[in-house]
C-alpha cells in the first residue's frame, strides 16, 4: 500500500493532517447505491474515509448498467449493495467497506437505533415520508445527515444537523489582522524606532508599509483631534499625504501603503458575524457545553476585558516590500502579541472549565491556539428539521422564490419534486414512469402541485406548464450525468462536515440541469 502521506498528498494541502485524520476516523452509512449514492461514496472512498456501510435491498437490473459505472453485466441479478461495495473497495484498500442487503425504508421503520453507530448518514433517493422519519431519528441520536437526490435533470442536496460549529472556516477573502486602525503599544513603539524622513534612499524604499501606515495614521490623528480619516475627502487626503512622503516614483513600499490605506479606516472592534456568535445563548456555558462554546465564552470575556473590544491577534503578516531585518522584527512583534493573547485565552478557558466542573486540561493548547487564530472567522450553522421545512417553509420566502425571475425555476422544481412524492404516495408510481399515461399524469401532477402550494399558503402561485411537462418526462429517472454532479456536491459537503473546515451550505440546494444553475433555497 502506498504511504498515506504520499497517497493523499494533494488533498492534504487543502484540509491538512488534522482534516485527513478526521476523515480516517469517520464511519459513513449510505442509503441506496444507485448512481447518486455510488458517485457520492466514490469521492469519499478515494479521499480515504475510515469505513463505509452500504444499505440497499435491490438487485442489479439491466437498466442499472446504463447509469451506474459501479455495476457491470456480470452483476445482473446480484445484490446491488454487494456489487457496489466490492467495486468501491477496489478503489482504496485502506477503507473498511461492508454492505447490508436491506431496503433503507424498512430499516428506518423497524430498526431506528441502527443509525446511531455512524458519524454521518448519506440518504439518497428517499421520498419525503422516509426523509422526515430518518431526519427525526438522526436528530435525536445527534448524527449528521445529508440528503441527496437526482430526478431527471434536477438534483437536490440538503444537510440536516442541529448545530455545526466551525473554527477553520477558511474564507477566500478576509482582511489581514494588522490592527492599523488601533495599534497596540508595542507596535507603536516599534514604529517609533523608524524614521520616515531618512535621507538614505535604500532605507526609505525598504520601510514596510505597516510602519508607514502606523506612523502616518498617528500624524493624521495628531492634526485631526485624535480621529482617523472617515469621509471620502479625508481618505483621499490621507492617501495624498502618504504620496507626499515618496522620494522617487518607483518606491513599491509607498505604493503598497497607498493601496492598503483602507485598512487604517476599517472599523475597530469585532464584525457583526462574531458579535452574533458571542451573543448566542449557547455562550452561557454549563457542563453539557461543547468545547467550541466554552472557547466562545472565554472569547467573550477576552473581548470585554484584555482585548479592549478586539479578538485575539492572529499574529501573521502578509508579504511586503521591506528590508529583511525590519520584516523579521515586525513579524516578531505580531507573533509576541498573538502569543500573549493566546496565554490569556488559555487561562480563561481553564477557569471556565473548572467552573463547570470539567478537567481544566480537557481542551488542548493546540485547539485553543487554532481558535485564537481563527476567532474572527468562526461559523455556527443550524438546520431546521426537514419536517418543519416541508410543513411550514418560510412562506414569504417561498412566495418570493416562486415569482422571482432568477429563482423561479429552482423553486418550481423543488415544489414539483415534492408533488411527485405526493403523487407516488397516491398512485403508487411516479408521474410519467410508465408509457401511455403521460397526458393523464401531467394533469394529475399539476393538481397535486396546486394542492401542495395551497397547503403551504402559496395559493395563487403558478408553476409553468413547461416545467410540469418536463417533470413528467423525467419519469423519476436517475441520469448518470446529473447523479455525478449531485454526488460531487454532496461529497464535498460531507468532507466539510467531517473535517469541520470550510462552511457547509445552508438551506436546500437545487441543481437545475435545464439551465445549468445551482441555487440555495433558504426555507
Amino acid at each position: 500500500m502506498a504511504e498515506p502521506k504520499v497517497k493523499y498528498d494533494r488533498q492534504l494541502r487543502i484540509w491538512g493532517e488534522k482534516g485527513q485524520a478526521a476523515l480516517e476516523k469517520a464511519s459513513i452509512c449510505l442509503l441506496n447505491c444507485g448512481p447518486t449514492g455510488s458517485e457520492t461514496l466514490k469521492n469519499l472512498v478515494l479521499g480515504g474515509v475510515g469505513s463505509i456501510t452500504i444499505v440497499d435491498g435491490s438487485k442489479v437490473e439491466v437498466g442499472d448498467l446504463g447509469n451506474n459505472f459501479m455495476v457491470d453485466e456480470s452483476s445482473v441479478g446480484q445484490s446491488k449493495a454487494e456489487c457496489v461495495c466490492a467495486f468501491l473497495q477496489e478503489l482504496n484498500d485502506a477503507v473498511k467497506a461492508k454492505f447490508i442487503e436491506e431496503h433503507p425504508e424498512e430499516l428506518i421503520e423497524t430498526n431506528p437505533s441502527f443509525f446511531s453507530q455512524f458519524t454521518l448518514v448519506i440518504a439518497t433517493q428517499l421520498v419525503e415520508d422516509s426523509m422526515v422519519k430518518l431526519d427525526r431519528i438522526c436528530r435525536e441520536a445527534n448524527i449528521i445527515l445529508i440528503f441527496a437526490r437526482s430526478y431527471g435533470l434536477m438534483g437536490l442536496v440538503r444537510i440536516s444537523v442541529k448545530e455545526h460549529t466551525v473554527i477553520e472556516s477558511k474564507p477566500d477573502h478576509f482582511l489581514d489582522d494588522l490592527r492599523l486602525n488601533d495599534p497596540w503599544p508595542e507596535l507603536r513603539r516599534f514604529a517609533e524606532t523608524v524614521d520616515l524622513n531618512t535621507t538614505d534612499a535604500v532605507v526609505h524604499k525598504h520601510t514596510p508599509y505597516i510602519i508607514i501606515l502606523v506612523k502616518m495614521a498617528e500624524e493624521w490623528a495628531n492634526t485631526h483631534g485624535g480621529k482617523l480619516p472617515s469621509t471620502r475627502e479625508e481618505k483621499k487626503q490621507f492617501k495624498d499625504l502618504i504620496k507626499s512622503k515618496m522620494i522617487t516614483v518607483d518606491e513599491e513600499n509607498y505604493k503598497e501603503a497607498m493601496e492598503a490605506s483602507f485598512k487604517v479606516f476599517s472599523p475597530q472592534g469585532i464584525g457583526p458575524n462574531l458579535q452574533k456568535i458571542i451573543n448566542d445563548s449557547c455562550s452561557e456555558v454549563d457542563s453539557n457545553s461543547s468545547d467550541f462554546w466554552v472557547m466562545v465564552a472565554a472569547l467573550k470575556e477576552f473581548i470585554a476585558s484584555e482585548g479592549g473590544g478586539e479578538s485575539p491577534l492572529e499574529g501573521s503578516i502578509p508579504d511586503m516590500t521591506s528590508s529583511t531585518e525590519l520584516y523579521v522584527n515586525l513579524q516578531k512583534t505580531y507573533q509576541a502579541k498573538a502569543e500573549a493573547d493566546f496565554l490569556v485565552m488559555e487561562q480563561r478557558v481553564k477557569n471556565l472549565l473548572k467552573k463547570i466542573n470539567r478537567d481544566p486540561a480537557s481542551i488542548s493548547k493546540a485547539n485553543i491556539k487554532s481558535f485564537c487564530r481563527n476567532a474572527r472567522k468562526l461559523a455556527v450553522c443550524r438546520y431546521r428539521l426537514v419536517e418543519d421545512e416541508f410543513n411550514s417553509p418560510v412562506q414569504p420566502e417561498l412566495q418570493k422564490y416562486l415569482t422571482d425571475e432568477d429563482y423561479g425555476t429552482a423553486a418550481g422544481l423543488y415544489i414539483l419534486l415534492r408533488a411527485a412524492d405526493r403523487f407516488a404516495a397516491n398512485y403508487n408510481k411516479f408521474p410519467g414512469q410508465f408509457d401511455g399515461e403521460m397526458d393523464e399524469d401531467i394533469s394529475r401532477l399539476k393538481s397535486t402541485a396546486v394542492g401542495l402550494l395551497n397547503d403551504l399558503g402559496c395559493n395563487g402561485s403558478a408553476i409553468s406548464e413547461d416545467l410540469i411537462n418536463e417533470m413528467c418526462r423525467y419519469g423519476a429517472s436517475e441520469l448518470h450525468v446529473v447523479a455525478a454532479f449531485v454526488g460531487g456536491v454532496a461529497s464535498q459537503e460531507v468532507i466539510k462536515l467531517i473535517t469541520r473546515q470550510f462552511i457547509p451550505m445552508s438551506g436546500t440546494f437545487i441543481f437545475n440541469g435545464i439551465d445549468h444553475k445551482s441555487q440555495l433555497l433558504l426555507l
